[in-house]
């Protein structure tokens, strides 16, 4: 470690400096050293740029950190991402945040196919948030990234912000670090400096951004969810993983005994029911191809990171082994199986299925309500 890092701290946010890996908090790259203020590269970007990168931090200090929230009197806003909303909300966030109203805020909305009705988006938002225990003050859709619906995200905060502090909250990957921009656009000059904020029982560190009335915004680090596909997919893979454009559903009609390989990430089995069709949300990157259940194993040994697409099989070999999960879809009822990070199948029919998934070992699976 380099002397001058060794008992140094962020003028901005307090972290410890370090100079070993740009993507844990407290990065500063050798050649700012000897600047003064010594200012994080995260501290730096806000200030100069208005861009806050993503800091991420393990479950654990992530909970400790939550539960400083509920000692204070503050909005909570947590981001999801529609595109992996079970993934990317964060499991018992009610118990930490005390009685401060949440405002659920759902991003990436111009994934979804542009005919889509919003409105029953957002009552399928709200009662899958019932289903996790959050209770929210109100869901507000949106994309940071197109600017739509951020005039509203930014109504609602004022609306429930009554002169209190706003906690920002959220998994990685949900677009936070967007969000939190053009918060600083909206709110902030950022003449002043940016201000440390200790949490009670931890070390981490969010940055807070100062706000007119003598509050703050407060950027807390992004929680890292191993079970979703966007954290364990090598790096190279993710432009094929994360869709950039509106997802265009791709329906299969399937008889008994047919699979369809997700790349080379996820296996789709429609082990038992009559031929029925299933629509697939996924990227468009993503290479899909169907075959039959008694030929799947074989192809798979042959063509896993060639012909079926990536990640390459290399790379296959660093992730876990999968996993099946048997799912039945009961007649009457309309489903989507779910797999975090990738996307889900819709079961279009109400006549039933038994359905098996395989994926790597850890990837959240699960059946729910359609969302579409």
């Amino acid at each position: 470690m380099n002397q001058k890092t060794e008992h140094a701290s962020c003028a901005g946010c307090g972290v410890r400096i370090q100079t070993e890996n740009k993507e844990l908090p407290g990065f500063v790259p050798e050649a700012a050293l000897e600047k003064e203020p010594l200012i994080c590269q995260r501290c730096f970007r806000i200030k100069h740029y208005n861009e806050a990168a993503s800091v991420a931090v393990d479950q654990d200090d992530f909970l400790r950190l939550l539960g400083g929230i509920g000692n204070t009197k503050s909005l909570v806003v947590h981001i999801v991402d529609i595109f992996d909303f079970e993934g990317s909300l964060i499991s018992g966030l009610q118990r930490f945040v005390g009685n401060n109203p949440v405002l659920l805020v759902v991003n990436k909305i111009d994934l979804l196919p542009k005919s889509i009705n919003t409105n029953r988006i957002r009552n399928w938002v709200q009662q899958q948030a019932k289903k996790e225990g959050l209770r929210t003050v109100d869901v507000v859709l949106c994309s940071a990234k197109r600017n739509i619906g951020f005039e509203r995200v930014i109504e609602e905060i004022d609306r429930y912000r009554d002169g209190k502090d706003v906690y920002v909250v959220g998994a990685t990957n949900v677009g936070k670090s967007t969000l939190i921009n053009r918060l600083i656009n909206d709110y902030s000059d950022l003449e002043q400096e940016l201000t440390t904020s200790r949490y009670p029982g931890t070390t981490l560190d969010a940055v807070h951004i100062p706000l007119d009335d003598g509050k703050a915004i407060i950027d807390t680090p992004g929680i890292v969810y191993s079970s979703r596909m966007t954290e364990i997919v090598p790096r190279s893979f993710l432009g094929t993983l994360l869709p950039e454009k509106p997802i265009k559903p791709l329906v299969y009609q399937l008889n008994e005994g047919q699979t369809l390989f997700m790349g080379s990430i996820a296996r789709f089995d429609f082990v038992e029911g009559e031929r029925q069709s299933f629509t697939l949300y996924v990227s468009n990157a993503m290479n899909i191809h169907r075959t039959k259940i008694e030929r799947a194993d074989e192809l798979y040994a042959e063509h896993q990171g060639g012909l079926l697409g990536g990640p390459s099989k290399e790379q296959l070999e660093e992730l876990p082994e999968w996993t099946r999960h048997s799912i039945r879809i009961k007649r009457g009822s309309f489903n989507d199986v779910y797999i975090s990070g990738l996307g889900w199948i819709q079961v279009n029919s109400d006549r039933g299925a038994l359905i098996d998934l395989y994926a790597p070992k850890g990837i959240k699976v699960v059946a729910r309500d359609s969302m579409i």
